[in-house]
């Protein structure tokens, strides 16, 4: 427990099992002929229907003055929820998804090297080597470290998904009072709604057709992957510290990888399992303190 009383160990919990989740989008998402956009527009309004749905079941209501309150912050992080799609999907096609997802994860980076500045909580030194190991496991995962070179702009999309991520995780900070569910409904619906007029745009005058196997995985994804998944992920990140929500968040490629290689039989490597001992590791390592620090912590 910390000094508000909650269970740290049950919000890591929370946390790395939202993050599994989403590390294994991609497999399902290769039994998808939609387009991407579109499926991810699916997931932000499904996902938000979910958790209004349960809610109701548990005879509970949205709090409407705590999303009052929170308004600003919500929308914002709703719109750069919804920009990371986008702007990630932009990298998958204009450059390689290796150099897509490494630029991607340096949000992490980013997030530790801003959080002195923008939330005025002190950089833990002791997790900047960590950081500097995981993110060398991400180009062993990656593979370009082989000497891959895609379209320069497709990694500045990348970048770009990076720093909305960044900004994300800084509004989920500086949300007061409201709950996992409420803030999920909001950032959900206000992140469909982003992704709405790049859909219109990217598919305008075309109507898909009906792929019962494709709609059944784009329903568990917004069911499953997105609506429990960021209930989960958002009540983690909200009483995690920061740093530790950074060095968590680069499980999610490696379960990606593991995925691809072992079900979709996508070799990896020797390069690539050594990278992801060395996420692994270094999110492990982040996360062990003294005995004495562990018990004041927790």
């Amino acid at each position: 427990m910390n000094d508000r009383g909650i269970n740290l160990g049950a919000e890591r919990a929370k946390y790395i099992a939202a993050v599994i989740l989403y590390g294994t989008v991609g497999m399902f998402l290769r039994f998808v002929d939609y387009p991407s956009e579109i499926v991810a527009l699916c997931r932000g309004s499904i996902g938000s229907v979910f958790i209004v749905l349960y809610l109701r079941a548990r005879h509970k209501r949205i709090d409407r003055d705590a999303v009052r309150r929170n308004l600003p912050w919500l929308v914002i992080s709703g719109i750069c929820l919804g920009l990371n799609w986008i702007l990630l999907f932009i990298a998958y096609i204009r450059t390689t998804v290796a150099i897509a997802s490494l630029c991607n994860y340096v949000a992490p980076v980013l997030v530790i090297l801003v959080t002195p500045v923008f939330l005025h909580e002190p950089l833990n030194i002791r997790k900047l080597p960590c950081v500097g190991v995981a993110f060398l496991g991400i180009i062993l995962v990656s593979g370009v470290w082989n000497g891959a070179i895609g379209d320069l702009f497709g990694a500045f999309m990348a970048m770009a998904a990076a720093i909305c991520f960044v900004f994300i995780v800084i509004c989920n900070r500086k949300l007061r009072d409201i709950t996992a569910y409420d803030r999920s409904i909001l950032q959900l619906a206000i992140s469909a709604l982003t992704i709405l007029p790049y859909v219109i745009v990217r598919n305008w005058g075309t109507v898909p057709t009906w792929d019962t196997r494709s709609v059944l995985i784009i329903l568990m994804l917004g069911v499953v992957h997105t609506g429990a998944a960021y209930c989960l992920y958002f009540s983690g990140m909200a009483n995690l510290p920061v740093q530790t929500v950074a060095v968590l968040g680069y499980i999610e490629p490696v379960v990606s990888v593991v995925c691809s290689a072992l079900l979709l039989r996508e070799p990896m490597g020797p390069a690539g399992w050594i990278g992801g001992a060395l996420i692994l590791g270094a999110a492990l390592v982040s996360e062990l303190g003294s005995p004495k620090k562990r018990r004041e912590s927790e």
